[in-house]
């Protein structure tokens, strides 16, 4: 049972329950003097809140997905690390696995979809990272076998694990939905972390002497996926949406390249990068390319962009509201077009994201071209 297995968060949260109710009830009998009944009840105790954490612990991985494997809660993760062959003729897609979408008749592929997990080579970033690629079922349909597709790029925020867009946001299920409604046109999700630089936190820019994050998501990325698989090569084509980190550097490249992506979406995103012991130095000590990445003073200091921004946030619960709405003033000219979508309350969270999601989805697939 994995680690973000309901089963193992029901059983956690049940033998939490029993080992409760049976220091209770033991309780009495262990109130004995001697040796044998104190160190019966320090061990319920310490089991019982033992019990307890996990329990929490569990829970929490499940509702923010910190964690996405038992190895990588221990530190045991090994496919992080993925070798470039930079070789004449190698391909910059490889695909090493597949999954089911968790939707009805799940296998098969031209009524349910597929996700394939892939590793992308960037041979001018050098960096490699991997990914999951929802293909909606059109995309093994034979009506749609000469179709481009739009795709978009889902983010996760810092640290986040590309497992928790599938198993925790339910990306895949819900664009699955809603293009069976009619709600959304079919699009091929690219599902994954903005750290693709493990460990540190590059905040998807080319740093000074440092990982090229920005170079391997406006160039690499999408002249890979496009070369294995139908997605168009405009902007028009393309869009990003993220979470928290993933937020911002969704807003920030299509901001810097509205050439690379035509719409893009921040969930709970922020406005200007941080600078702390995960990211390390992301300017070299320049002003000017920190100024650059700063996006409230990129709207008041250089022409706006031709692209659509989606934008969220909530009246209470969330930090970057107030930054939310100045955002919306300085972008809401144009030929910019800036979209909101403003709760009544909320968080930082994954429960809050799970409420905006079907939107955005509805967002930017309107806004995206086959």
């Amino acid at each position: 049972m994995g680690l973000t297995s309901k089963t193992v968060l029901l059983l956690a949260a049940v033998l939490a329950v029993v080992l409760f109710a049976l220091t209770v009830w033991l309780w009495p009998r262990l109130g004995k003097k001697g040796v044998g009944p104190v160190l019966g009840r320090v061990g319920m105790l310490i089991v019982t809140q033992l019990s307890l954490f996990a329990a929490i612990g569990l829970y929490a991985n499940y509702s923010f997905g910190f964690y996405a494997s038992w190895a990588d809660l221990f530190g045991q993760e090994q496919d992080q690390g993925v070798v470039v062959d930079h070789s004449a003729g190698r391909k910059q897609v490889q695909v090493v696995g597949v999954q089911q979408v968790n939707v009805p008749r799940a296998s098969v592929p031209r009524v349910a979809g597929q996700i394939e997990k892939v590793n992308i080579q960037g041979p001018q970033s050098k960096i490699a990272s991997p990914a999951f690629v929802y293909l909606p079922p059109e995309y093994f349909q034979p009506e749609y076998a000469k179709r481009t597709f739009p795709a978009s790029v889902v983010l996760t925020g810092y640290p986040g694990t590309a497992e928790a867009l599938i198993k925790g946001l339910h990306y895949p299920q819900t664009a699955h939905k809603l293009a069976k409604e009619k709600k959304m046109q079919p699009t091929i999700l690219v599902m994954m972390r903005p750290t693709v630089a493990p460990p540190r936190d590059t905040e998807c820019m080319d740093i000074p002497g440092g990982p090229q994050t920005e170079t391997f998501f406006v160039k690499d990325l999408r002249k890979a996926l496009s070369q294995q698989y139908r997605i168009g090569t405009e902007a028009r084509n393309w869009g990003m949406i993220g979470d928290s980190t993933g937020g911002y550097c969704a807003l920030k490249l299509g901001m810097r390249h509205p050439n690379a992506y035509g719409a893009v979406a921040a969930l709970s995103g922020y406005y200007k990068a941080p600078q702390d012991p995960t990211t390390g130095s992301l300017f070299g000590g320049s002003k000017k390319l920190e100024q650059e990445n700063d996006l409230m003073w990129r709207l008041k200091h250089k022409p706006l962009p031709k692209i659509s921004m989606l934008v969220t946030s909530s009246k209470q619960g969330e930090h970057n509201y107030k930054d939310t709405m100045r955002f919306i003033d300085l972008a809401a000219k144009h030929p910019t077009r800036v979209s909101s979508m403003i709760l009544e309350s909320g968080g930082h969270n994954f429960n809050t994201w799970r409420r905006e999601i079907p939107g955005t989805l509805q967002w930017i697939g309107g806004r995206l071209s086959a």
